[in-house]
């Protein structure tokens, strides 16, 4: 099987090196090349072009950055014209539902089959092939698909096209709005003069314990923000939760107070930073 990988990031690089490491044959392109360039050193073949490595892919990975990408990679004439018939593509971005309904109704009139796959647990997830990912599609192709996600991490198909993506808007809720608790923990630990160390230390096995009060409350107290998973892309992120929500004509007030903060973030300059850097912005309100 000859594998096509677009977007090298933070993501698609580790991504697409364990998918050579386990004996793929890989095609990876990115906007800049230089990204793409150090997949060399694992045995990726290197295209110039979109139409250069979809061409000659049964299977064609995308991750990209938002919605914007998706629609220049996927709608684009040099994709659609040049992708083998039969082929399948899976876009492991996290996108806007509505785009991927839109990119399975363009694809399935050329006998293309589509999955919308996004992932959460971030480059640590990607480095030790651990993401989650939730799978929207029919079932055929995913079990067609499965094998080969499954070396990427724990694939789940969830429902017909963008259920994945409705699953990682939900995911998200829980992955933003548990931060924005996070974050108040420490403040208020801190502000009090309570070590916010053995706090996280203290609740290790409880009920409030997770993975983000291990991870990020950990950055929070040593002010680490070297990014990871980025503020824009969390913005980007909640931003689709509250179009979603009206989608359906549901309001979700947490979310939205969660949006507003990373937006203000981004809007202070912290756009690049890890989104854990939320404390900052309690860190802002309690300093006026």
């Amino acid at each position: 099987m000859q594998i096509g990988f677009i977007g090298i990031g933070l993501m698609g690089f580790p991504m697409a090196k364990n998918l050579i490491k386990s004996g793929y044959k890989l095609k990876a392109f990115n906007r800049s090349q230089d990204k793409a360039e150090r997949l060399k050193d694992f045995g990726a073949e290197i295209s110039v072009s979109i139409k250069d490595v979809v061409t000659s892919s049964d299977v064609i990975i995308t991750m990209l950055t938002d919605d914007v990408a998706v629609e220049k990679v996927i709608i684009s004439d040099e994709f659609i014209k040049n992708i083998k018939p039969n082929a399948t593509v899976i876009d492991m971005s996290s996108i806007n539902p509505v785009l991927s309904k839109k990119c399975a109704k363009l694809l399935k009139e050329k006998k293309i089959n589509y999955l919308d796959a996004p992932v959460s647990g971030g480059t640590i997830g990607a480095e030790e092939a651990s993401l989650a990912i939730m799978v929207g599609g029919d079932e055929k192709t995913f079990n067609e698909c499965v094998d080969l996600l499954k070396i990427l991490g724990n694939p789940t198909l969830v429902g017909p096209v963008s259920s994945g993506q409705i699953s990682k808007l939900a995911n998200q809720i829980i992955v933003g709005v548990t931060i924005g608790a996070v974050a108040e923990a420490i403040t208020l630990c801190e502000k009090s003069g309570t070590n916010p160390s053995k706090m996280i230390e203290a609740l290790s096995g409880g009920w409030a314990d997770s993975k983000i009060l291990q991870t990020h409350g950990k950055r929070m107290i040593n002010k680490d923000f070297s990014p990871k998973g980025k503020t824009t892309t969390q913005l980007k992120d909640m931003t689709n939760i509250i179009n979603a929500g009206k989608a359906v004509e549901t309001h979700l007030p947490i979310s939205s107070l969660i949006k507003e903060m990373y937006k203000e973030l981004v809007t202070d300059g912290h756009g690049n930073t890890d989104h854990s850097s939320l404390y900052n912005v309690i860190e802002k309100m309690n300093k006026k």
